[in-house]
């Protein structure tokens, strides 16, 4: 199904990831060779479906903002390098038990592990991958971005449950979904950017800033996400529009539409998610509702408040390359609707 909803709300067309890019060009090398060598193993399988998935094409934001965060403070160490490979193999860990926990057939327009190797295959090399996460926060010996870390892992993996606890309940409500894109995507985003003033030994102002910073772009990026599922191009999301609405997930175009519509609506809604019968038709029907009801221009107006109030957390620090670039990447995440 190819329907595409434009979404012009906030667009910045010159909003880039460029400018962070470059900055960590030379910290993201070493990132990259690390990656390589920490996803090695004698276990032939486990390299396999690791690098199937670190090599499918990922822009690797969490880490850029790992790297940026320190040395926006002028760190010079190879702290920086490992705890930026680890929330990388955090993140891969996520995903590859995400798509087993979604039976997603595509990631970023490949094959899902799964589909290649199988759940069990992509469970457990995630696994592997968290492992050899926690190996390289213990090699950095900083108890505190240990912490930070390990304490984000658990909040993801609490996210997930919660997230199944609600799939197919029209009864989510906003504060509902908003508790579990806190936890499944923005907890990362916010370790990935707290852990880098910690290695860097500044104040807990500038911790806090960029722990706040992370939070609300990760935020950000999830509602924009969403808002894509639904309003997107497949070519662009690297996954089939209406995947969401096809596993049942209550995101908040669908919450929002939900609330604001009729009787006969939420029948639809009901009979939709709730009772799965999610097919073309029907995906076309909810389009037509989530637009009549302001869901998708809503979901990006709630992303460009987060991405405000990311913005002002880095008001107070000086400026610098680096923090126009975290402020650029901002823009970025919200302008990715078309």
């Amino acid at each position: 199904m190819g329907v595409v909803i434009p979404l012009d709300e906030g667009k910045n067309k010159l909003a880039s990831v460029k400018p962070l890019v470059d900055l960590t060009k030379a910290d993201m090398e070493r990132v990259n060779q690390l990656i390589l060598s920490k996803a090695g193993s004698d276990v032939q399988m486990i390299p396999e479906v690791a690098n199937h998935l670190i090599s499918s094409g990922g822009k690797r934001l969490r880490p850029m903002l790992t790297l940026a965060s320190a040395s926006m403070f002028g760190y010079e160490g190879d702290h920086h390098v490992k705890l930026a490979t680890s929330v990388e193999f955090m993140h891969t860990a996520t995903l590859l038990h995400d798509d087993v926990v979604d039976e997603s057939d595509l990631r970023r327009g490949k094959s899902t592990a799964r589909m290649i190797w199988g759940n069990q295959a992509s469970v457990l090399v995630g696994d592997f991958l968290l492992g050899q996460a926690f190996k390289m926060m213990v090699e950095v010996g900083s108890l505190e971005a240990l912490d930070v870390l390990s304490s984000a892992a658990t909040v993801i993996a609490e996210g997930e449950v919660l997230q199944l606890s609600v799939a197919k309940n029209m009864e989510t409500t906003e504060d509902d979904y908003l508790e579990v894109i806190r936890a499944k995507t923005a907890a990362l985003f916010a370790a990935a950017a707290e852990v880098g003033p910690i290695v860097a030994n500044t104040g807990r102002a500038e911790r806090n800033a960029l722990k706040s910073y992370g939070m609300n772009l990760g935020l950000a990026f999830q509602l924009v996400d969403d808002a894509l599922d639904y309003g997107g191009k497949a070519a662009d999301l690297g996954k089939n529009v209406g995947d969401d609405f096809r596993e049942g997930k209550i995101t908040l175009p669908v919450i929002l539409a939900w609330r604001r519509g009729t009787a006969e609506d939420r029948a639809f809604w009901r009979k939709a998610i709730e009772g799965g019968e999610s097919d073309e038709q029907n995906l076309e029907h909810a389009l037509g509702l989530i637009t009549r009801y302001g869901g998708l221009s809503d979901t990006i107006a709630r992303a460009q408040h987060y991405g405000m109030i990311a913005r002002d957390a880095l008001a107070p620090l000086p400026a610098s390359p680096w923090k126009s670039a975290l402020l650029e990447v901002i823009d970025f995440c919200i302008s990715r609707v078309s």
